[in-house]
């Protein structure tokens, strides 16, 4: 082969240079829009921690509503979630912290409710009732149990972490 079949012409060199410093400078552009957009995605799931609720001693044996927030990321929006959990003691002194949100479609349920139907919980949206421990009542819309909270009591405070399904739901 001669030497003029292996020569560039300079079309072809200065083809070739625009493309490489395009492709370069394309790149450039969209590695920080790339990354912006991944990174919440690639990031580490925050634990959620424990938030303050209630003290102990206010707590009875008849389920209290007690409102509280939560702090919360969402890529890069940070917010204070307000959040309720129904908390009562049980007859052996034990506290339980449950869910207000309706397991059938995501409702707010209430602590008596339905007149027709006292000492349950009661979603209005479409009638679904739960017992005091938070199971779902048979022949109502719900299929599953009340959510439970995470929970930890020091020095007297109740502490409420994440609402978790019951095993076996």
């Amino acid at each position: 082969m001669s030497e003029k079949e292996h020569q560039v012409s300079r079309r072809q060199f200065l083809n070739y240079t625009l493309t490489g410093v395009g492709g370069f400078m394309a790149a450039g552009m969209l590695m920080p829009m790339v990354r912006f957009a991944l990174d919440p995605v690639l990031r580490p799931v925050a634990k959620q921690d424990m938030v303050a609720v209630a003290q102990v001693k206010d707590i009875t044996n008849e389920p209290q509503r007690f409102n509280f927030k939560v702090h919360q990321v969402d890529a890069w929006h940070e917010s204070e979630e307000p959040k309720s959990a129904w908390v009562y003691k049980t007859k052996k002194g034990e506290i339980v912290a449950l869910s207000p949100v309706c397991k059938h479609l995501g409702c707010t349920v209430n602590w008596n409710g339905d007149k027709k139907n006292p000492n349950r919980f009661y979603c209005p949206c479409h009638g679904g009732m739960y017992e005091k421990d938070g199971t779902n009542v048979p022949k109502t819309p719900p299929i599953h149990p009340l959510d439970v909270f995470k929970q930890k009591v020091e020095k007297g405070t109740l502490y409420l972490g994440k609402a978790e399904p019951r095993g076996g739901a």
